[in-house]
C-alpha cells in the first residue's frame, strides 16, 4: 500500500459528516500533530471512499494535502462496498457512490460501508508537512 499526498480541493465527498465527530477529531489530530490514517480515494475522480471526517478536518485546519490511497474503484475486487443496515437503501454499488460524488448531493452519514481485503496501514504525517503545497 502506498501512501500519497493528494490534494485537499482534489477530494469529493459522497456522504455527510457529523460535525460534532469532526470536531472531536480535529481536537486529536491537532494534539497528536499529524494524520495517523489515510483516506482511501479512487484515483480517477477523487471520491473518498473511507475518511469523509478526516478530509472535514483537513478542511477545517486549512491544510493543502491529504494522505491517500489511491485505487481504481471501479476495477479494483480488493475494495467493495455495501449499504449500512436501517441507512434506507437496500443496496449501493460502486457507480452509486462515483455518481453521488459527481453530483451536489450527499448521502446521509453512514450510508456506504467500505470494505478491504487488507488492513489500512498506519501512517504518521506531521500537520506542518499537510499544509505545505510540495515537500
Amino acid at each position: 500500500m502506498e501512501v500519497v499526498l493528494v490534494p485537499i480541493d482534489w477530494l469529493k465527498a459522497h456522504e455527510e459528516i457529523r460535525p460534532k465527530k469532526v470536531h472531536e477529531l480535529a481536537e486529536v489530530t491537532k494534539k497528536w500533530g499529524c494524520y495517523t490514517k489515510p483516506l482511501l480515494v479512487d484515483m480517477n475522480t477523487g471520491t473518498i471512499l473511507d475518511g469523509h471526517h478526516r478530509h472535514q478536518v483537513g478542511l477545517l485546519l486549512n491544510l493543502r494535502r491529504l494522505p491517500a490511497i489511491l485505487f481504481d474503484y471501479l476495477e479494483d475486487d480488493s475494495i467493495t462496498v455495501v449499504a449500512w443496515p436501517n441507512c434506507g437503501l437496500e443496496s449501493l454499488s460502486k457507480k452509486d457512490v462515483i455518481d453521488m460524488a459527481q453530483s451536489n448531493e450527499l448521502y446521509p452519514p453512514k450510508t456506504s460501508r467500505h470494505t478491504t481485503e487488507w488492513n489500512t496501514p498506519p501512517i504518521h504525517v506531521s500537520l506542518e508537512k499537510l499544509s505545505k503545497v510540495e515537500g
